[in-house]
């Protein structure tokens, strides 16, 4: 209930959908609690993608540094993964379509099967920083996949794309500005 009353919360503000508002906005609350709401608005983006998770890493890195940014994006984006996971594996099939759209789903759910070695697949994707990451765990909840198994997948493989989108994106958005 407090996680959806935070989403409508945030989305009435618009801090879901602008980094302008979403800084301004954690900036009110200080050293220890800002990092704390990023976190959970990190993990909200993952479970509700609402923004795009390479705005919420370029963010992470404007208003924390380029080192704590990592690490509340890191800390958030794996925690969200982790809950996408288990919800797709507390609510099947029907609820993994809505979330992710006939599409995507029709596109991947043909490799759950473990002869198609959906583990090692989901691995590479995670690792890279341009795959669906979010709808790939949701759908990850309905394959064969153990949660420890999901959990160090998302744990080892997410570092490097985080580190991509954080630091590239905010090298490239440096360059704008100038």
């Amino acid at each position: 209930m407090l996680s959806i009353g935070f989403i409508i919360y945030g989305w009435n503000l618009g801090i879901f959908t602008s980094g302008v508002k979403m800084a301004a906005w954690l900036g009110h609350y200080g050293i220890v609690t800002a990092p704390l709401l990023f976190i959970l608005v990190q993990v909200i983006q993952v479970v509700v993608p609402i923004i795009p998770g390479a705005l919420g890493c370029v963010l992470g890195i404007a208003m924390f540094g380029p080192i704590n940014g990592f690490i509340y994006n890191y800390i958030g984006i794996c925690l969200g993964s982790i809950i996408a996971f288990l919800l797709g594996r507390a609510y099947g099939p029907d609820f993994i379509r809505k979330v992710t759209g006939d599409k995507f789903y029709d596109r991947y759910s043909k490799y759950l099967d473990s002869d198609h070695g959906f583990d090692k697949m989901l691995a590479v994707l995670i690792f890279l920083p341009v795959a669906p990451d979010d709808l790939l765990c949701y759908l990850s909840g309905i394959s064969t996949i153990s949660v420890k198994k999901f959990s160090a997948i998302i744990v080892l493989a997410k570092p490097f794309s985080i580190f991509l989108y954080s630091m590239g994106l905010s090298t490239v958005m440096q360059a704008l500005i100038k």
